[in-house]
């Protein structure tokens, strides 16, 4: 039965979603305006054909999103207030109990939440990113990666929600706690074996071979004292043309990972100064501080799931007549994203400081001149707007406008 939980659920939900069609709009109004004509910046460096690419594809991805956003608060909608969730509920709990109940009813939500957004991802691989020239996936394999993401989430996601259902089960009200240390021990254990285990089922990584440039990436990382288990180059041309480099793994199971369309798209220096931009996120401790980020985030939202994992007024006011841990569970996993929306502008503003502060580091160890080419390539390539709407960006980049992060790097 609704309650006053359900007004601030629906109020919540409806200031989510006028915040993110406004800022839809702003950005695509913004990028449409300034279509015409390259910013002055980067006259010379990006033809008026590239950046009417950019334009469009920003454009078709945003107008995607809304799409997206109609069908998220629909089967967000039909799982609580329209008795979704409460339907599976009763399907399931006649039929077994315990645990098994438990697992097989947030694989049910999750493979309903799957199958509703199969059609939104096959849009944009091979509508949205074939149009401009970024898909090169075939739907066989399209379907065969879903096939792996699929037993890869039994195989893994299974015994780790038996773990969580049986820490709930039997820690007694701080439940909490515990179901934290072992998510906290999870993520370890995934970042330490994922390089070698779960990355290679989906890509092929073959050690670097190219000698000049192996030799300026190992003197890179002895200047900065880094140290790491290989540098390999990933098969990513077989999915997309986008390019992108990054680091792996962790303590010293690290690797760097180079796309192979990058290596084709950058000169030597330029892949010298991305990479030491990537050792500047090492140097600074930013992947550390997100670590820390998430696991102190994640104990506030479990702690907060501990009050109300008892609470009927929840239950009830998501629609929900039959309170246990693991509607509690799926019920706060549905609904927190509408409470917690608000804090994707200060968590973009932290990320964006990390990456001035990774090119600062790597226009100190390398050239600036070098790093401003890759990113301008970088950019061109990945078809990313020269001019992103202000707000849009404040609200959701991760990295900063390209024209203010090479000013940045000039300056430094």
């Amino acid at each position: 039965m609704p309650n006053s939980f359900s007004l601030v659920f629906l109020a919540a939900l409806l200031l989510m979603c006028a915040l993110r069609l406004w800022l839809a709009g702003r950005q695509i109004a913004h990028v449409i305006a300034h279509r015409a004509q390259v910013p002055s910046g980067f006259a010379g460096r990006i033809e008026l054909v590239a950046h009417h690419k950019a334009a469009d594809y920003t454009v078709a991805r945003t107008r995607l999103g809304r799409i997206g956003l109609a069908v998220e608060v629909v089967l967000l909608l039909a799982f609580t207030f329209a008795g979704g969730l409460q339907a599976l509920h009763d399907f399931w709990s006649v039929r077994v109990d315990g645990l098994l109940y438990g697992l097989l009813l947030i694989f049910s939500v999750l493979l309903i939440s799957a199958l509703v957004d199969l059609p939104l991802a096959l849009y944009h691989q091979f509508v949205i990113e074939q149009r401009f020239g970024f898909n090169r996936m075939s739907l066989k394999l399209f379907v065969f990666d879903l096939l792996k993401q699929a037993t890869l989430a039994v195989a893994i996601g299974a015994p780790v929600v038996l773990a969580v259902l049986w820490l709930m089960a039997r820690m007694g009200s701080f439940w909490w706690l515990y179901v934290w240390l072992f998510w906290c021990a999870f993520n370890l254990l995934l970042l330490f074996i994922y390089p070698t285990w779960i990355a290679p089922l989906f890509n092929s990584f073959i050690a670097l071979d190219d000698a000049p440039l192996k030799a300026r990436i190992e003197a890179l990382l002895a200047r900065c004292g880094f140290a790491s288990s290989g540098l390999f180059v990933m098969d990513g041309s077989r999915r997309s043309s986008h390019g992108n480099a990054y680091f792996t793994g962790f303590g010293k199971n690290k690797r760097i990972v180079f796309f192979d369309t990058l290596l084709g798209r950058l000169q030597p220096p330029e892949v010298e100064a991305v990479l030491a931009h990537e050792l500047g996120h090492f140097r600074h401790r930013h992947v550390l501080r997100r670590i820390a980020l998430l696991f102190a985030m994640s104990l506030a939202f479990l702690a907060v799931l501990g009050q109300l994992i008892d609470a009927t007024w929840f239950y009830n006011g998501l629609g929900v007549e039959t309170p246990n841990t693991v509607l509690g569970l799926i019920l706060f996993v549905l609904a927190g994203p509408v409470f917690t929306f608000l804090l994707t502008p200060l968590l973009s503003l932290l990320s964006r400081r990390d990456e001035f502060e990774a090119d600062r580091y790597a226009a100190e160890n390398t050239s600036a001149s070098n790093l401003i080419t890759a990113l301008v390539k970088l950019y061109e390539d990945n078809a990313a707007t020269l001019t992103p709407d202000p707000l849009h960006s404040l609200f959701y980049d991760s990295h900063p406008p390209a024209a203010l992060r090479i000013a940045r790097v000039q300056a430094a």
